[in-house]
């Protein structure tokens, strides 16, 4: 069997175990009836945002579509290859929105159920929490990496399907803007409304349910936090993938190098890897680490339970650790099936590991800036001297948050570029 097809198979996986999440958080108790009014009303309005949205966002979709298609005809490919990339830019922008609208729904129904069960304990009430969360990611990239893959191997499985496959990222790309920017505006508006209506006139207290704004706040928590970034997640897995595989397909077709003034000759693939498997080899090695990733994340999930001390980052750390050690064993394999176990095969396993420790630094900081450390604890004692100094802090401590992120991908990106081409000889990376 081709390494290739583990990526659908990896999707159609991701999916199934989604579903089971979904269930398992669905077949929770939901807690009292004003419990499940409240929920109600916030999954109906929920519901109404996106269908609309939605609504909206096909009719432009569609425009789009025949636009490209008539536009693209004109290339070498033809009505063939345009018919292709608006079929892919429209199963983009149905993945994606699918993607957003599964994240919703589950969202708006966990909640309630995450709420009874901390009446019993932050034990149960993580597990719920945790495993409805899991349906997105896991609906995310399943769909994500399916639809890639597939959309790949149907158009050809070759460089030139590659290009074809950018619709179904661009597609992705045009449901993320909606969802994420749209949403996030309701998000804001509701918030800064409800707490002006409720706090500020009325004297009801934050988050209570008789304000109405508050019933908008939470939809809007939901439409912009919850759809919204798994529309754009989904976006960014997407192109992220088809960028890499782009990488491979251009040298799979040639590097031109010139090594001395009016000479020019054309590098491939395998003078650059002498080890590689397969002309395609650089084109589906994404996928197949998206496919691996995929299942040690699985594994991941069921990694998190909580311990005795009942600590929620080091549950949480947990599945972070299992990810990153299982992704980082499991990768090598598989590079060196595809690419080689010599030291050009080796390097591109390191930039690979790069990502992953990038990601892993990424939590470490993160955390160190949102949960109880010093850039808290700095904006509290702001506090204490009135509001201005609070917000003065907190904009310090925001823009300081940054620092890091940026050090920590720069390095990463550099690392990722010099490594295989120090040991290539070639400026591949």
């Amino acid at each position: 069997m081709s390494l290739l097809l583990l990526a659908p198979i990896a999707g159609l996986v991701s999916l199934v175990f989604a579903a089971a999440f979904a269930v398992y958080t669905l077949r929770q108790e939901s807690g009292s009836t004003k419990m499940n009014a409240i929920s109600a009303a916030i999954q109906e309005g929920a519901s109404a945002y996106l269908n609309r949205q939605y609504k909206t966002v096909a009719i432009v979709a569609s425009i789009i579509a025949v636009i490209l298609f008539v536009a693209l005809s004109h290339g070498d490919g033809g009505f063939l290859d345009s018919g292709r990339i608006a079929i892919g830019f429209l199963a983009g922008a149905v993945c994606s929105a699918a993607a957003g609208y599964i994240g919703m729904f589950v969202s708006t129904r966990a909640n309630v159920r995450v709420a009874q069960a901390a009446s019993s304990g932050v034990r149960k009430a993580l597990a719920i929490a945790f495993r409805g969360g899991a349906v997105t990611g896991l609906a995310v990239v399943g769909l994500a990496l399916l639809g890639t893959s597939c959309f790949y191997i149907l158009y050809g499985g070759d460089s030139h399907a590659v290009d074809l496959v950018i619709g179904y990222g661009f597609g992705a790309s045009l449901i993320s803007l909606f969802a994420r920017v749209g949403g996030g505006i309701y998000t804001k508006a509701a918030d800064v409304g409800a707490d002006l209506v409720g706090k500020v006139e009325a004297g009801i207290p934050e988050d209570d349910p008789r304000n109405a704004g508050v019933i908008a706040d939470n939809v809007g928590d939901n439409v912009g936090d919850c759809a919204g970034m798994g529309a754009d997640l989904f976006e960014t897995y997407v192109v992220t993938a088809i960028a890499a595989m782009l990488i491979g397909g251009l040298i799979i077709n040639g590097i031109k190098k010139i090594i001395e003034p009016g000479k020019i000759i054309t590098i491939y693939s395998e003078d650059i890897f002498p080890q590689i498997s397969g002309k395609l080899a650089l084109i589906e090695y994404p996928l197949i680490l998206g496919a691996v990733a995929i299942f040690t994340s699985i594994i991941a999930i069921f990694a998190v339970r909580m311990g005795k001390q009942e600590n929620i980052m080091r549950t949480l750390y947990k599945g972070v650790i299992t990810a990153t050690v299982l992704s980082i064993i499991l990768f090598y394999p598989v590079t060196v099936a595809l690419i080689g176990a010599d030291l050009a095969g080796i390097s591109i396993f390191i930039s690979a590991i790069v990502g992953i420790v990038i990601m892993a630094l990424m939590v470490i900081v993160t955390e160190y800036y949102t949960q109880m450390h010093s850039p808290v604890k700095s904006i509290a004692d702001a506090s204490k001297t009135g509001a201005g100094t609070n917000l003065i802090t907190g904009l310090a401590v925001g823009m300081m948050s940054t620092g890091w992120p940026v050090i920590i991908i720069c390095s990463g990106i550099l690392v990722a570029y010099f490594v295989p081409s120090l040991a290539t000889g070639e400026s591949i990376a």
